[in-house]
């Protein structure tokens, strides 16, 4: 519903006869793809969901992930099919496009129009839309508290020595004993 409300106010944005410019292919497409869900939800309407169980589910990892719960962080090797133990954690990990603030603003143009433009993060960076990275606060082994530590699938960069730990294979619960 909310996407159809968005794409409905792109087309109408589109179209709006105050812009002097002409609707792009996009745009055009984006208005086409709005009606068409119109007729779509006329049709079909929404499901009848009544337990709204996926949405509890949310609301209570969302809740977990406020409470800078006690974790266990690993690696996955996925040659070998086995986690590598990193350490004790805080919290889940983050990964390194979620962004502290609105990924673009708006920029009027004129009396009418305007777009949108990529922002910068508080850091001054512009972050990608996604990236394979993931930051994980580690309990810091030679310390007392935790340290953010980044990861990616063949990077690590840690503030902090990581010792090595042996890689021992996931077991498969449905291999035959």
């Amino acid at each position: 519903m909310i996407r159809t409300i968005a794409l409905l106010g792109v087309s109408v944005f589109a179209l709006d006869p105050g812009c002097d410019e002409q609707p792009t292919v996009d745009q055009q497409q984006a208005a086409e793809q709005a009606r068409s869900l119109e007729q779509a939800h006329a049709k079909i309407g929404m499901p009848n969901i009544i337990n709204f169980r996926e949405k509890e589910t949310l609301k209570e990892i969302r809740e977990d992930c406020d409470t800078g719960i006690a974790t266990h962080a690993y690696l996955e090797n996925p040659m070998l099919g086995c986690l590598i133990y990193l350490g004790p954690a805080e919290g889940y990990a983050i990964p390194y496009a979620a962004q502290f603030t609105a990924p673009t603003k708006h920029v009027p143009a004129g009396n009418c129009c305007g777009y949108e433009q990529p922002q910068a993060e508080s850091n001054g960076l512009f972050m990608p839309s996604s990236a394979e990275g993931t930051w994980v606060k580690l309990k810091d082994p030679n310390g007392t508290g935790t340290k953010s530590t980044y990861f990616e699938p063949r990077v690590v960069v840690s503030p902090y020595r990581l010792t090595n730990v042996e890689c021992k294979p996931i077991s498969d619960p449905t291999a035959k004993k």
